[in-house]
């Protein structure tokens, strides 16, 4: 199973699951991240940085730990 880690910059992916409790679940929910959702990797920080996605319109920065418990399916590239 790929994580939100595992996607290169400028590839898309399917949202398939959430690795974590209810606050953690809600902190990324008001950011319009939840499953089913398709995001796109913008870019990434080297050795464990932020990772910085695209949903919708809006870009979003997740630190690290926050990116590596979110499972996603590759749809592809842009």
């Amino acid at each position: 199973m790929k994580t939100l880690i595992d996607l290169k910059e400028g590839e898309k992916g399917l949202i398939t699951g959430l690795d974590g409790g209810h606050g953690f679940i809600n902190k990324l929910e008001a950011l319009g991240i939840r499953k089913g959702v398709v995001i796109e990797k913008k870019s990434s920080q080297f050795m464990k940085g932020p990772v910085c996605i695209k949903i919708g319109a809006c870009q979003v920065a997740l630190g690290f730990g926050m990116a590596r418990r979110i499972f996603v399916k590759e749809t592809g590239r842009k």
